[in-house]
């Protein structure tokens, strides 16, 4: 079942896209979830239903590589320090490569400017101007931003270490590492050695990190999340999905994604619980 996602943001910030920087357009064909129960009676019980309110899940499908997805994420922080109900988020971090077919590195001798003004044939000039607004842009937000030193490449096996993060109940950990390294340390998210590195840092275990990068371990699962972002029509990051009812696209201020994260928790849907005793049924008593 298919559904239009409703927008809890007026006007899309920033976001990144396969063809680049744009004015965002909100998430769309978001599924609406099905809950469906089966089941058989192996004896007689008796079943008392009553609902629970959950907590609030919060998809966030980004790039390792996404300037704005880095920049939404400290806007997103900001956000929920305000928000009385942040302990009750359950945050996944979900894959999306702006460029797949990226190469282990782009050259060295082309610079982050040069290569921005030739991908979308733009002068030089202002593609230098639009790097050094984002760069202002992330100052403001306790980001240091270094394009100059920036090692642009494949962003696949960083994203299978996010994998493994959550597996581990590390994943904003590993998240962060990897986007630090990336755009303030002149990191190449494709070198395994600096990879296992930057997993242990976060606090992975190294072996297990090591196994993860030695085989094709979680590649299905980052591949699969990508193909459900195509599903649902993403085509840019940041993209915050809550409760696969409402996004919100873009990085947006920190005002609004607090009032994102104050509407999806109101108008989240109860679960339904479940409380057993014995009964007759058709089997018998």
């Amino acid at each position: 079942m298919k559904a239009r996602l409703p927008k809890l943001a007026g006007a899309f910030a920033k976001s990144s896209s396969r063809k680049g920087a744009k004015e965002s357009p909100p998430c769309q064909k978001l599924r609406l979830w099905l809950i469906d129960s089966t089941g058989s009676i192996a004896q007689a019980k008796f079943r008392l239903i009553f609902s629970t309110m959950p907590s609030l899940k919060l998809e966030i499908w980004s790039d390792i590589a996404c300037p704005w997805c880095y920049v939404g994420k400290r806007r997103l922080e900001g956000a929920l320090k305000r928000f009385p109900h942040a302990g009750e988020i359950e945050l996944t971090w979900r894959a999306f490569e702006l460029d797949p077919s990226a190469p282990r590195e782009r050259p060295r001798d082309v610079s982050h400017v040069e290569f921005i003004a030739r991908k979308y044939g733009m002068p030089l000039a202002q593609a230098q101007k639009s790097t050094d607004h984002l760069v202002q842009l992330a100052r403001a937000e306790g980001l240091s931003f270094d394009f100059q030193n920036i090692r642009s490449g494949n962003t696949f096996d960083a994203h299978r270490l996010v994998h493994l993060g959550h597996e581990r109940g590390l994943q904003d950990a590993v998240q962060e590492r990897l986007m630090k390294a990336y755009f303030e340390q002149g990191e190449l998210m494709s070198d395994h050695g600096t990879l296992l590195r930057l997993a242990s840092e976060a606090g992975l275990d190294a072996q297990e990190a090591t196994d993860v990068l030695a085989g094709d371990t979680y590649a299905a699962a980052v591949r699969a999340e990508e193909a459900e972002a195509r599903e649902l029509g993403i085509s840019g990051v940041p993209c915050f999905v809550f409760d696969r009812r409402f996004a919100v696209s873009g990085a947006q201020s920190s005002e609004v994604m607090l009032n994102a994260l104050t509407q999806a928790w109101s108008e989240r849907a109860p679960a339904s619980a479940l409380a057993e005793g014995a009964v007759c049924g058709p089997d018998g008593c």
